[in-house]
């Protein structure tokens, strides 16, 4: 059966769950999504899109929004198949479309429950993944200095917020007053809700892996990884958010020796044992750092990463980390997308 495919964009505002807040992207990622439709199209793929004849400069031509009037418009429009390109959680109304449709994406309760990055490091941990070593604080403390205090002999660490995006709000406390300032500020800003994150610091490389379902390649029968991606020049051991700086500016896909080396190899199995363990539909990258004896521990799992691509007019510096992945495995962008397609899933009680 031909399938015709609808691109949906963020439009719904993340809810705050358990009092974490999960910013909204700004453009809700249509950026992507017309960078997702443009080479679709351009691989022999049939699209619904909101006007007849999208410009490929014009963003909001190629993309839904996420709403439950506009993935009825996308169905109405005659998509059997929503790519939700767009943050889901529970309640999410693709959960009610997925039972009329096929859907490219994380299952929303899925999603929402590894977006609490402490509670998915602890079920990684918990099997035996190498995993970064964290603790929750809770910034709406009566005495926050105190809490904070617990944690002076464990500096350095990572401070960031429970269910942040990217590297929004990340720093790095070296000392007890950074620390103590970090946290703090965080808690005044109430931009991401009272739940802060206290991560064991790793000074060594840091890696990317993107991992693929096992539909996404026929005749596999388990997630599998991509070529892992080098991340440099970072800013005080952060890498700088991908709106400020394109990721082809300080990522590079290691090379097949480069993968083959037994630190590597080794997270990359653990990459992908985190997949299967988290039961994932679609396509996801796992962040991953080296500690001081230059073994890899995962520290952040990300079940939506940015798909942006090269190929809409002045996007040419737009790759994501997982496309660059996808390219150094020998796919084009518009091969990784249908690869990708390969993973739709559906709740339709007859799925044909």
């Amino acid at each position: 059966m031909l399938q015709t495919i609808a691109i949906l964009y963020q439009a719904i505002e993340p809810p705050v769950i358990d009092g974490a807040r999960k910013e909204a992207k700004p453009g809700g990622y249509s950026d992507s999504g017309a960078d997702i439709g443009v080479a679709l199209r351009s691989a022999g793929c049939t699209l619904a899109t909101p006007v007849a004849n999208p410009d490929p400069t014009q963003v909001f031509d190629w993309v839904w929004p996420d709403t439950a009037e506009g993935i009825a418009a996308a169905l109405a429009a005659g998509a059997t198949v929503l790519w939700a390109n767009t943050v889901v959680f529970a309640g999410h109304p693709i959960e009610a479309a997925s039972r009329q449709a096929w859907i490219v994406g994380p299952d929303p309760q899925a999603m929402q429950a590894i977006d609490n990055k402490a509670a998915t490091n602890a079920k990684l941990l918990a099997a035996g993944l190498p995993v970064a070593r964290s603790w929750l604080i809770d910034g709406d403390a009566v005495d926050l200095d105190a809490e904070i205090a617990a944690f002076a002999s464990s500096l350095p660490l990572v401070v960031k917020p429970l269910r942040g995006r990217g590297s929004q709000g990340v720093g790095v406390a070296r000392d007890f007053d950074q620390l103590a300032s970090q946290v703090a500020a965080l808690a005044a800003s109430r931009r991401f809700g009272p739940a802060i994150m206290l991560e064991q610091f790793l000074p060594g490389a840091e890696i990317t892996i993107t991992v693929m379902p096992a539909a996404a390649r026929p005749g596999e029968t388990a997630p599998f990884a991509l070529p892992p991606v080098h991340r440099f020049d970072q800013v005080d051991d952060v890498a700088p958010y991908n709106g400020d700086v394109p990721v082809s500016h300080n990522s590079a896909a290691m090379t097949a020796a480069e993968w083959a080396a037994p630190a590597i190899a080794a997270v990359t199995a653990a990459c992908e044992a985190a997949a299967a363990l988290l039961e994932i539909r679609a396509t996801m990258r796992i962040d991953c750092r080296a500690d001081a004896d230059g073994q890899f521990v995962l520290f952040d799992v990300n079940a939506k990463p940015n798909l942006t691509g090269a190929g809409r007019p002045g996007r040419a510096d737009e790759d994501s980390l997982s496309t660059l992945a996808a390219a150094a495995s020998g796919w084009r962008y518009s091969d990784f997308l249908v690869a990708a397609l390969r993973a739709a899933w559906t709740n339709k009680e007859d799925p044909a």
